[in-house]
């Protein structure tokens, strides 16, 4: 059985973690899963920025507030199954308390609820300097480490670093932006198209399904691990 929930952590600021986040999950929709996103990204909101309408209540919101998580859920159109995004958008105060230890710890109940409604759930995470990051990389089943190949030579094992201080060893190691890295398990490069560019490029969706391959999303039962690039119906 592949793992349910992947945490990508980007190694460092713009490295695409958000763009990532949704490219994986709408390919996961394609091959018929139903998959959230859930947003750990406070201070960069990049998940809001790519959701049009209103998004309240927010990530932040969910942490700190007694209500369902599928009151902060909005859907997307995907494939078959079911993609819904849960972004962070909130004005300082509310991103402050929601990095609390006792926040955290509710985002970690909130991962787990979507866990239990969900094939698989998608942590847009950044480099892991606050409490939610930590409690996002801490409950999911596997963490990928992003970083743009300008960076990656430094960014990546800072950042393997900092997981493995938390007590966390990452799965894989994805660099963007290139088509060939030493030391990434996958790569992506460049998304031109508009999002999400994995309905329509070949390329980009053959890398992403390399991706999410190496952090062990790509097979439901051991009966169908035959590559999910080889079964999506495009």
């Amino acid at each position: 059985m592949g793992a349910n929930t992947l945490a990508l952590v980007g190694a460092a600021g713009g490295a695409g973690v958000a763009r990532l986040t949704l490219e994986c999950a709408t390919l996961l929709s394609h091959d018929g899963r139903d998959v959230a996103v859930l947003d750990a990204a406070y201070a960069t909101q990049g998940l809001a920025d790519r959701t049009p309408g209103r998004v309240e209540p927010d990530m932040t919101a969910l942490c700190l507030e007694d209500r369902p998580l599928e009151a902060g859920l909005r859907d997307r159109e995907a494939g078959a199954g079911r993609l819904a995004v849960c972004p962070a958008r909130a004005p300082f105060e509310r991103v402050a308390r929601a990095k609390t230890p006792d926040a955290a710890a509710t985002f970690e109940d909130r991962l787990a609820e979507a866990a239990r409604a969900f094939d698989h759930v998608l942590v847009d995470v950044p480099p892991v300097a606050a409490n939610q990051a930590v409690a996002a990389v801490s409950a999911a089943d596997a963490v990928a480490v992003v970083a743009d190949a300008a960076r990656a030579g430094d960014a990546v094992p800072r950042a393997r670093d900092r997981l493995v201080d938390v007590g966390v060893e990452p799965d894989a190691t994805v660099v963007t932006r290139t088509t060939d890295h030493a030391d990434a398990d996958a790569t992506v490069p460049t998304l031109t198209d508009d999002l999400p560019a994995v309905e329509r490029d070949g390329t980009a969706r053959d890398r992403i399904g390399a991706l999410l391959e190496a952090a062990g999303l790509s097979a439901r039962t051991e009966e169908e691990a035959t590559g999910l690039r080889n079964r999506l119906p495009f």
